[in-house]
């Protein structure tokens, strides 16, 4: 059945909440892809102190249901940063409301293009909202792909 999905701009207030959802989603799913190291690193930069920074310097959006948050996005200029979903709701069209949600912003801000740089995890997600890989990234040994998609050509 269709849940009712809130899409808004994150609070401070919702520092921890996005905290947690982004510590699961990394913990159970971007694990299948990513060695312990590189993930207990990742988690390290998304502290509720560490969001809470975030929420101030970016656009930060959250999904909800009801009083729970379950999903969260960002954009740092023409950057989509942070998109996570928990878990348990995962492939049920989150992602891809938040990412309606972000783009929606960019063009608003006649940004011409966006830039995501995916996980692994995230890679087939973005290949179907439209992004192409465009090329690999490497911070020690976690590989990023750079991915881009054009807003301003017609859809």
């Amino acid at each position: 059945m269709a849940m009712n999905y809130t899409i808004r701009p994150a609070r401070e207030d919702d520092a921890a909440d996005i905290s947690g959802v982004i510590l699961r989603a990394l913990r159970e799913t971007n694990a299948k892809d990513y060695t312990d190291e590189i993930i207990a690193r990742v988690a390290r930069s998304f502290s509720p102190d560490a969001v809470r920074q975030l929420i101030g310097r970016r656009r930060v959006f959250v999904a909800s249901i009801g009083s729970r948050i379950v999903g969260t996005a960002s954009l740092d200029g023409s950057v989509v940063r942070t998109v996570f979903v928990a878990p348990d709701v995962q492939a049920r069209g989150i992602g891809k409301l938040l990412m309606a949600e972000i783009e929606q912003t960019a063009r608003a801000r006649n940004i011409p293009s966006l830039t995501v740089p995916s996980s692994v995890t995230a890679e087939a997600f973005y290949a179907k909202l439209g992004f192409s890989a465009v090329r690999d990234s490497y911070h020690g040994d976690e590989r990023t792909i750079i991915m881009e998609r054009r807003l301003d050509d017609p859809t």
